[in-house]
């Protein structure tokens, strides 16, 4: 599954720079690799803040529904 994301056109030509023969995925997950903490990406100017925001939100809601369904099971 893919999805689009906005970045600004300077992080857009350091990405470029970086790829190679890579894909921007491929680079951008390097580097979440070596960070290990979705804060770190954001400070890089890798993730806007509004994305940084949804992909928070998003990481909590399946967290939570992680914590439901072991709940669940355990019942």
């Amino acid at each position: 599954m893919s999805k689009n994301i906005a970045i600004s056109d300077d992080v857009y030509r350091a990405l470029k720079r970086e790829k190679g023969d890579r894909s921007f995925s491929e680079v951008i997950r390097d580097h979440l690799e070596e960070r290990q903490r979705l804060s770190d990406v954001t400070g890089a100017n890798i993730l806007d803040r509004e994305t940084y925001d949804d992909v928070k939100n998003e990481i909590e809601d399946l967290s939570h529904g992680t914590l439901s369904r072991l709940d669940d099971e355990t019942v």
